[in-house]
């Protein structure tokens, strides 16, 4: 059987044109959805995210997603080194940081730099390719109308995944007064992280935020902002630091439960149990309203 270090190794260096040698590895932790792995050979050492190999696009897409982030030059993001198959699994080598909790001051440079991250905007809504928000297919068709692009590839396709009649009827009047919301207020496809909860940044040994595990698109930023709320995990000092640098819209908190309900949704498709009950209560929320 072919040594399924051996061929990350390969890859690695194929992808950095540095001998690379896998001397030791070691599990680590990895969040719900992926096995992850520190490696470490000739002075260096990665991280290793894993999947099954059916799950390639996945990490192709989220490597794309670091780049794109990376490349505005605002928030830090580990540097994906390469991807690819060994065996069964599918496998994404990312730079390997030391990173620790995020204390008062980074959470304030987090917020300062998440503004400028989203005054990065584009031309529409959506990506150049679908990429997955958890293991959930995230649609991205590029989109000139934000209500229907929220509607259709956000809301809709939630729903659909979950298929469940009753959530589906409780959000149908929901979704016809959809531009009601947006009477007053127009968005920018501004880029956004895409799933940024207080799981996915931390601290680094240089003193600088860093977020990781994107589901990149270019959206209305608020959807953003609400996904902030919804664990915890922000101290006030990253709110503040962001509407400093770039206030919201007076209407936010209407609009807040919507993008919302599109995260609960998703984790009541990736783990049911109280999230089914979350998103009937939003939905009954967001009908009252």
């Amino acid at each position: 059987m072919p040594d399924p270090w051996k061929e990350i190794a390969e890859a690695v260096a194929r992808a950095t044109g540095m001998r690379f040698e896998v001397e030791r590895h070691a599990p680590t932790g990895g969040g719900s959805i992926n096995r992850a792995a520190v490696i470490e050979g000739a002075g260096q050492t990665y991280f290793v995210k894993l999947n099954q190999a059916s799950r390639l696009a996945m990490f192709e897409a989220e490597s794309e997603g670091l780049a794109e982030i990376a490349a505005t030059g605002t928030v830090r993001v580990p540097n994906a080194i390469c991807h690819g198959t060994s065996g069964t699994d599918a496998f994404l080598v990312l730079e390997f940081l030391e990173l620790k909790p995020g204390d008062e001051l980074q959470a304030t440079r987090l917020g300062e730099q998440l503004a400028r991250l989203h005054q990065h905007t584009g031309k529409r809504f959506g990506w150049h390719r679908d990429n997955t928000l958890g293991t959930t297919p995230q649609p991205n068709d590029w989109a000139s109308d934000w209500v229907a692009f929220l509607r259709g590839q956000r809301l809709e396709h939630q729903l659909r995944l979950l298929d469940d009649p009753g959530m589906s009827e409780l959000a149908e009047p929901v979704l016809e007064r959809l531009p009601e919301c947006f009477v007053r207020y127009s968005p920018e496809p501004s880029l956004i992280h895409g799933d940024l909860w207080g799981g996915n940044w931390s601290g680094s040994k240089g003193g600088q935020p860093v977020i990781f595990d994107p589901a990149v698109n270019y959206a209305d930023r608020e959807m953003e902002i609400a996904m902030t709320e919804l664990f915890g995990g922000f101290p006030d000092s990253f709110r503040l630091a962001y509407e400093d640098a770039w206030p919201l819209d007076e209407g936010y908190e209407k609009r807040k439960p919507l993008y919302l309900l599109y995260h609960v949704l998703n984790h009541a498709n990736l783990f049911g149990g109280g999230y089914l009950a979350q998103a009937r209560r939003l939905l009954e929320q967001l009908r009252r309203s």
